[in-house]
């Protein structure tokens, strides 16, 4: 893969790397001494949609912050902020709280290769949270608002021959706003967090052709062996034509083009499906053909799997994974990084978290109220993690609920929830080891639940909807049924609709282990105990409930949690990802015997 970095062009970058540290008292994990300031994240971070050229503008920064109510650009800058990670982080060299009545500022030159003439140049922002300007030569290139999603811009007109400067001008009211922003606070306490401001993903450019491929979405079938294909297009033309092959290990098994703008059907000859068990995955290439000429192409991927709700032999509603019930054991994985905080420290930190899942006998993570970066789900698709994704809650003001427990949401608030759960659809829309949508936690901004639903489902087909995990369930609303109990287990109540039922949270046993805590004192679980042998025993005593709940119809149980976040200490391993409390030859027997009582069902 050709990528440009600024290395060769340590004239325009800022100076002494050497500088950069991590800052703060609290624990890090071990990942984070393989962070280069020079370029952090390295990776590709588009695996779905991958092009040849690129350019990295992670690395250090300018950075200042000002009154949010002065608009003007910042007279000098306070100093340097490692890119991608939030200013509240240690990994940011900053490690600075920013308040609703601040503005976050950043700056970086860079210069465009002499190999790009010609092309459009995309600044692409893979995640900023929440409002951001966006400025290239001092000249407003475009706004967006969301923590969540990436966005990006053709900046072509706005560059310079040489040298180019950009501005990013961010604004977050954190918990003081009706955002989405999951369990982000001013002032973190217990199940609260410390609040991500800013740049927290990867930011980088892309030379593209004028009409150019956009994104793709697959709609696999594995009942008629087919694949829908839909492709976006910039500035289409009335000849212009888009060409999908599909490769199993190299070998060409399927191609069909059509005329921009229109589906592409492929037939899939034996598809070899996709499960946890045997996570295959074809390789795409998706090309733009104009007047018989290839002007544009991306590498893809994507994996024949089917999830529905259907009925067993005893007529019990399951979740089945390709017309079978595959009972789902999964943590509730928060994605927080004593160091990064949302942003992991590397990829092989992603990787570290989802091999430990796999190892334990778990083959389910619920994403909790956060996305994550498009390599984190590329990695459940390789390594076969099935994944519940919420959506990050927001406006959660406990005045204003209606008698079924709704929040009632201002227009402004409703339509942004909904852009951004869109957004996030769209985004991670081709991941097979997504599975299922949950719009709403625990109450949590929840609103409008069955209209939220049906949306959703209408949007999203391929997938399930848990329109409310834990607390306000409306009857036939969504796919599931999902209760939170702790510790637990238990089952939702049988409504006798068409719904599965799931343990959407349980578990939540703490223990904290000296020296590998966020703070020393007042760590918390929702049962302690005092060390690793009386919390593994309580965990199987949890586990060894399971079994008469699934042959009374649990499809599913997501415990609480995979790691500690700050003073949460419930975590199958430590917040600093060194300890690994729960993990032990009983445990992951105990984990792999419920399988075996799913295949019976």
């Amino acid at each position: 893969m050709k990528i440009y970095t600024f290395i060769a062009l340590l004239w325009l970058a800022i100076p002494s790397f050497a500088q950069w540290h991590p800052v703060g008292h609290h624990v890090m994990t071990d990942f984070a001494q393989q962070v280069n300031p020079q370029l952090p994240w390295p990776e590709y971070p588009r695996p779905q949609m991958e092009r040849k050229a690129w350019m990295n503008l992670n690395g250090l920064w300018h950075y200042a912050l000002t009154d949010v109510l002065d608009d003007r650009f910042p007279p000098h800058w306070d100093g340097q902020i490692l890119v991608p990670f939030a200013i509240e982080s240690a990994l940011s060299g900053v490690g600075k709280n920013v308040r609703a009545d601040q503005a976050l500022w950043y700056e970086k030159k860079f210069m465009i290769p002499a190999s790009w003439k010609n092309k459009h140049i995309l600044l692409h922002f893979d995640a900023v949270d929440w409002q951001a300007e966006v400025y290239v030569n001092r000249q407003l290139v475009g706004t967006h608002e969301g923590g969540y999603d990436a966005f990006s811009f053709d900046i072509t007109s706005y560059l310079k021959p040489d040298s180019n400067e950009l501005m990013v001008r961010v604004w977050d009211p954190t918990d003081a706003g009706y955002q989405p922003r999951g369990k982000q606070v001013e002032h973190p306490e217990g199940i609260w967090y410390t609040a991500v401001t800013g740049i927290w993903q990867t930011v980088w450019l892309e030379p593209v052709p004028e009409t150019h491929i956009v994104s793709l979405k697959y709609f696999p079938d594995i009942d008629r062996k087919i694949c829908d294909v839909e492709t976006q297009l910039s500035h289409i033309h009335a000849n212009d034509r888009v060409r999908v092959i599909v490769y199993d290990r190299g070998k060409e098994i399927a191609h069909a083009e059509a005329v921009a703008g229109e589906n592409i059907r492929l037939q899939i000859p034996s598809p070899h499906l996709w499960s946890p068990d045997d996570p295959f995955l074809y390789d795409v290439t998706v090309q733009l053909w104009q007047n018989g000429k290839q002007t544009d192409e991306v590498h893809s991927y994507m994996g024949m799997r089917q999830i529905s709700v259907e009925r067993d032999a005893a007529g019990i509603p399951r979740i089945m994974l390709n017309h079978h019930f595959l009972f789902q054991l999964g943590f509730l994985d928060q994605g927080w990084w004593p160091d990064g905080l949302y942003t992991p420290p590397t990829d092989s930190a992603i990787r570290f978290d989802l091999y430990q899942v796999k190892a334990f006998g778990y083959n389910l993570l619920r994403k909790h109220v956060k996305v994550e970066p498009q390599r984190w789900y590329y990695w459940c698709d390789k390594l076969g993690i099935l994944v519940w994704q919420d959506m990050p809650s927001g406006d959660l003001n406990e005045q204003r609920r209606n008698d079924h427990g709704e929040i009632i949401r201002s227009a402004q608030s409703a339509l942004d929830f909904q852009e951004e759960l869109k957004a996030m659809i769209d985004q991670h829309f081709n991941h097979p080891s997504i599975i299922m949508w949950v719009p709403f936690n625990e109450g949590w901004g929840q609103f409008q639940t069955i209209a939220i639903d049906n949306w959703v489902k209408k949007y999203d087909p391929t997938r399930l909807v848990d329109g409310a995990s834990g607390w306000f369930d409306f009857a036939g609303a969504g796919d599931v049924e999902d209760m939170h109990k702790y510790p637990g287990p238990g089952i939702p109540e049988d409504k006798h609709d068409h719904r599965a039922r799931v343990l959407g949270e349980y578990g939540g046993l703490g223990l904290p282990i000296e020296g590998h805590t966020w703070q020393p004192k007042q760590n918390w679980g929702y049962v302690s105990f005092p060390d690793t042998n009386a919390l593994r025993k309580a965990y199987i005593d949890l586990i060894n409930q399971l079994p008469d709940l699934i042959r009374q119809g649990l499809c599913a149980a997501v415990y609480t949690q995979l790691t500690d976040v700050e003073v949460e200490v419930n975590g199958f391993m430590t917040y600093d990802r060194k300890i690994l409390k729960l993990m032990s030859p009983e445990t992951v027997k105990a984990n792999h015997s419920l399988y075996e009582v799913s295949i019976r069902e």
